[in-house]
């Protein structure tokens, strides 16, 4: 219900399809949308505001992009190995715009591996829905941290049913302390992966 509440209040569409996997490329995972209700529970308990820049990797459609776009005015930003995704979160950004009728100049997607994206100085929060393996997501948080070393800022990363993989990389790294953690009313209690988990850079 509340798929359909906000694509059609956005004026878009992020539901996946069944041929969702796009370009076979390797460590890469399957498009799937962060539901709306795991958004909606991570702005009633965690800050965002228009001075902050948010990435997003594998951003699919841009459901999240466009979900904090409208509610935050944060600058935020999609990052899409899949071309045919990519494209489809273009179109959204075009029917977006017609419907809240307003810029949107602080909002943009980037269609290229998450790997090889150039951390710029202003991004200070990385959101994960479980996008790629470990493999890839070690390589990522590293230019976050060399980012880090370049321009000292408070940078936190959001993790949405966070697996093993990536939560101990984190926890091992010594760099990273966790902030909170926000648990999903009705899923939590049913499988615990259903939960947003919040780190922050030492």
């Amino acid at each position: 219900m509340k798929e359909y509440y906000y694509d059609k209040l956005f004026n878009i569409n992020t539901k996946a399809s069944g041929n969702n996997k796009g370009e076979n490329i390797s460590h890469y995972h399957p498009y799937e949308p962060t539901p709306y209700i795991v958004l909606e529970e991570l702005l009633k308990h965690y800050e965002i505001n228009k001075e902050d820049t948010i990435v997003d990797f594998g951003c699919g459609f841009g459901r999240l992009v466009f979900f904090l776009h409208y509610h935050s005015q944060a600058t935020v930003k999609g990052i899409e190995v899949n071309k045919r995704l990519y494209d489809m979160a273009i179109l959204n950004r075009k029917n977006y715009r017609k419907k809240i009728g307003k810029s949107i100049d602080n909002m943009h997607f980037y269609n290229g591996k998450a790997e090889e994206y150039s951390i710029k100085p202003e991004e200070n929060r990385f959101y994960f829905f479980h996008p790629f393996s470990g493999h890839i997501f070690r390589k990522v948080i590293n230019n976050i941290l060399n980012s880090a070393e370049k321009k000292t800022r408070p940078l936190e990363i959001i993790l949405y049913y966070g697996h093993e993989d990536y939560i101990d990389f984190l926890e091992r790294s010594g760099m990273f302390v966790r902030k909170r953690e926000i648990n999903i009313p009705y899923l939590s209690s049913q499988n615990s992966y259903e939960k947003i988990i919040i780190y922050r850079l030492q």
